[in-house]
């Protein structure tokens, strides 16, 4: 034998709590990702990537190595994969998403006809 088995065979003896446990732990690690495994997650390679966004590889390795980064550059990375990007504030009382970060206008950007 191999030592490989289904998931399903391995997780067959759980009790519905456990199980329940195991759900809620497997929807927070999917909800909470790092930009490269994002990226891996929707199978694509940084060249793959690099390309989409018209950049070179080696700023597609530093984007997803960096802590502190411009909305903007992390909105065309999302967008990029296929995602959209929102931010949302949480509170003990529930969760507010901003409505400040969505695309620049172009009067902000002074390419609009005055308003």
């Amino acid at each position: 034998m191999s030592g490989r088995h289904q998931f399903q065979e391995l997780t067959r003896d759980f009790t519905p709590e456990r199980r329940r446990r195991v759900g809620a732990k497997k929807a927070e690690l999917a909800a909470e990702m790092a930009l490269r495994e994002l990226r891996r997650a929707m199978d694509l390679t940084q060249q793959d990537l690099a390309d989409r966004l018209q950049v070179n590889q080696p700023a597609v390795a530093k984007l997803e190595q960096r802590t502190d980064m411009y909305i903007s550059s992390l909105r065309s990375y999302i967008e990029s994969i296929g995602g959209e990007l929102r931010i949302v504030a949480s509170f003990p009382a529930g969760e507010v998403a901003i409505t400040n970060f969505s695309r620049v206008s172009e009067e902000e950007t002074g390419t609009g006809a005055e308003a």
